[in-house]
Parts: structure tokens; sequence; C-alpha cells
């Protein structure tokens, strides 16, 4: 059956796609297929995970780990060349570390014997793991733990920052952001001091006293890095703390020298709808900040340069996407459309490096304004499309830091029966030149990164250089 799906990470599409038109055919669910096949996974009547929902409330089963496998199989842009092998052991060597870590393991819970037939591999990896289901204690708990880790070692195996398995959509409970710390985890290239980025308005943390600046010395006494390594207990604390649960923070304010400690309770606040932000900078220079690539931006922010150019002879155009973590393709070249037409902005390959070319959408009037574009570690997905393609066509110059380099291509949301989602991309993404993006990230023309000095004293190094090269 044909579902209309949305394209849920930021990446370059098609003119198609533009128009937000985005089909995908998934294999219904038949009665007539074989045991051996769970059925299919299917795609979502609506966006789950939204902020504030709780987890899906059915149970995930061995039913839903075969679904999974399935989907992805299916619908990876790898799929048809994986071999199941490469899921599967990944899938049973997280379920018996998940006994170990409960004291649960059994001298049964060996790997089945597989041969890389996907359906057999099925049947015997199902046999395996209802003879360990089996013998344990009738816990929903113990049992939603080893099947979710089953699911999880298999996307995890895919060594793909695109594919997910969510069962809900946990929200920043703290208000804080904090450089070197993304969506996906810390940066590979995270170093120390980590500090303070944003405080979100009406969050526990904007009453706490801590200033963006603020160096993270320790939470709960504890150091976030140590010799280099990023602890996983305070990261914890930081990306995924516990409602109601008091972290206190120790942390250096560069600005006065001083250190200090405060105490933040991790409470749900209103979130505020992200928008454009629009600042004329001396010289006539437009500063226009786009925070994510979410549904309509691209036309808010081309609508905020026409009022300023109401008034105003426009000399040139700086687009601030620092911490801009990607969004909806169509935007992307929609906003790209205002700089380019008639050329390859990047290419779209399956599994196979059978790749297709996209351009922006040539329905935009070009802005004709000399560009400089500020980037940073938190610019991801479609940011980091939107940057390689400034920089492969010579659009504008790129000021900041290296992107983040998350941007692996474009994907696709399904629903599991226990009401979870999988998301998983359906091709791999190059850019312009055919480079490879993800995990490298684009570096910029200009270094300017921000530091925690900067951001405490209210110095912005890249927006200096970017009006220097501007003018």
């Amino acid at each position: 059956m044909n579902k209309t799906l949305r394209i849920t990470l930021g990446v370059a599409t098609t003119t198609a796609l533009a128009a937000g038109i985005a089909t995908v055919l998934i294999g219904p669910a038949s009665s007539a297929e074989p045991a051996s096949r769970p059925g299919a996974c299917l795609a979502p009547s609506g966006p789950i995970g939204q902020p504030g929902t709780p987890a899906p409330a059915a149970p995930t089963t061995i039913t839903t780990v075969g679904q999974a496998y399935n989907c992805i199989l299916d619908n990876y842009y790898r799929g048809p060349i994986l071999d199941d092998r490469t899921l599967l052991v990944p899938a049973f060597a997280a379920l018996t570390q998940e006994l170990q870590r409960r004291g649960l393991d059994q001298a049964q819970a060996t790997t089945p014997a597989l041969t890389g037939k996907q359906g057999a591999d099925w049947v015997r990896f199902r046999r395996a793991y209802d003879k360990i289901a089996a013998k344990l204690a009738d816990d929903p708990a113990v049992q939603q733990a080893i099947a979710g880790a089953a699911l999880q070692g298999m996307v995890s195996a895919l060594a793909d920052n695109h594919a997910r398995w969510s069962r809900g959509q946990q929200r920043n409970l703290l208000g804080l952001k904090f450089s070197g710390l993304r969506p996906d985890g810390p940066d590979p290239a995270i170093t120390a001091p980590v500090f303070v980025t944003s405080i979100a308005p009406g969050s526990a943390a904007a009453g706490s006293g801590i200033k963006p600046g603020d160096e993270l010395i320790f939470v709960n006494s504890v150091p976030l890095i140590v010799n280099g390594v990023v602890s996983d207990g305070v990261l914890s604390w930081l990306t995924a703390p516990l409602p109601g649960q008091a972290l206190e923070f120790t942390l250096r304010r560069p600005a006065t020298g001083k250190t200090f400690t405060t105490t933040v309770t991790p409470v749900d606040y209103p979130q505020q709808a992200p928008k454009v932000g629009v600042r004329l900078q001396p010289g006539d220079i437009a500063q226009v900040t786009i925070p994510g690539f979410y549904p309509g931006v691209a036309d808010e922010a081309l609508a905020a340069i026409a009022e300023l150019r109401k008034t105003t002879t426009l000399r040139g155009l700086i687009l601030d996407m620092r911490g801009n973590g990607g969004g909806a393709g169509a935007e992307l070249i929609r906003m790209l459309g205002a700089f380019v037409h008639g050329k390859t902005i990047s290419y779209w390959c399956d599994g196979r490096d059978r790749c297709t070319a996209n351009q922006a959408d040539a329905t935009v009037p070009l802005l004709n304004l000399p560009l400089a574009v500020l980037t940073d570690r938190t610019c991801a997905s479609a940011c980091d499309s939107f940057a390689a393609t400034v920089k492969d066509l010579h659009l504008g110059t790129l000021i900041g830091t290296r992107t983040a380099g998350l941007v692996s291509g474009p994907t696709l949301p399904y629903r599991l029966d226990d009401g979870s989602e999988l998301t998983l991309p359906s091709q791999r993404e190059l850019g312009a030149n055919r480079e490879i993006i993800d995990t490298i990230g684009v570096a910029p023309d200009h270094q300017a990164p921000m530091t925690s000095a900067d951001l405490s004293a209210g110095r912005d190094p890249a927006l200096t250089k970017a009006l220097a090269v501007l003018q």
C-alpha cells in the first residue's frame, strides 16, 4: 500500500519532495506470509515522541524485533545487500549482555548457527530467543529489557547516525545546552572545558544563576571528562536527567574568574517554538539566524530578508547556522534555491552506489547577495548539507568551525507493533562534489571558534570575521 511519509532528517531532496510529496511502498502484512517472517513495518499515521508524550504502552516483544529485522532488510538503503548475520549476531550479543547485567545469564544462551539465509536464520534466532525468554521470570520489565536490547543491538550494528529506534522522545528537562554535546551524544572531537552555550527561557536552569560561557567543572562533584574520556554517568545526568532529581553544578565563569556552585532540579517546562532571528548589522548587512530546518523556515527567513530590503539596500547576508540540528529536506532545498539554480547540490545513492543528482528549488528568486555562513559542531544533518553545498558551489564563505558530520542520508520513519518508531536512511548522501560528508563534516574557510571566554564576555569571533569578510 502507498503511504505518504514525512522526511524526518535534514538532507537535500528532489523537486518532488520540495513540493511536499514523499511516498514509499511498504509491503502490507499479509495473512499469507510465512510464520518465519513477521508482518511488515508500517508508515506511521502521525508523529510519535512529541515533547511531553509518554513512551508507547505496548511491550516490545520478539515479534517486534522480527519486524525491525525485516524492516531494515527491506527499507534501509543497504538492506538488499546486507548479510543478515550482521544484524542477528549483534542482536544476540546485546541480549546476552543484558542478561549478564541483570545476573540472569543462561548456559543455553548460545548464538544459533546462522547461514546467511534470511528466513531460516530468523527462525533459528527466534527459537534461541524463545528458549531464553521462557526461563526468565514473568517480569514485564525483564522481558522488555531483553527484547529492547536485541532490537537496539541490530540498529546499533548499522553504525549509522540516522538509523534510530525510539520509544518516545526524551525532553531536555534541564534547559541547558553545552559545548561538545550533541543530540547524538558527545562530539568525537570534544575537549575541555565544556561550557554552557544556551539556557532555555522558563526552564529550571533559567533561575539558577548559570550564564552562557560558564565552564562545567563538576556535576554532583564528578567531572564530565577525565583523561580525555567522557563519563557516561555524568553524560546521562546532563542529557537524560530524572525529573525532580536535583543536580549540583560547579562552574567557573571566565568573565570574572570565579567558581561557584548551584543546584538545578530537572522539571518539565513550556518549550518555545523555534523561529528565525533577524538583525541588521553595520554596513547594511543582514544577519539571519536559522535555528533548524523546521517546516516553513525557508519562507520565514526569505520573508524577513525581503522586509529588510524594503527600507535598506542590503550589501551582504550572514546566515547563522550554529546550533542548527537539521530538519525537513524540503526546507533545505528551498533555502538553497535562494542562492543557486540549475546545478547539482547533492547526490542520493543506494547501497550499490547508483546515484541520483538533486537540485535546489528553482522557483525561489535568487537573492544575489554576498553570503557568509556561520557554522559550528552542532550544525548537523540538513545544516551539514547546506554548508557543503555553499562550499562546493562557491556560493559564499563558511566561518566558524567544522560542522557535525551527521548527514548519512534522507530517512523515513516506520511504526512497529509496540508503537515505537524505527527511522532508517533510504539512501546515502554525497556532496555536490561527490564527497562523503557523514562522520567528517564540512571545514570552514575561516576558523573562528566560540570559546567559553568569548561567550562569557559577549564576544562573537565568527560574526566579527563575517562582517570583515563581507565589508
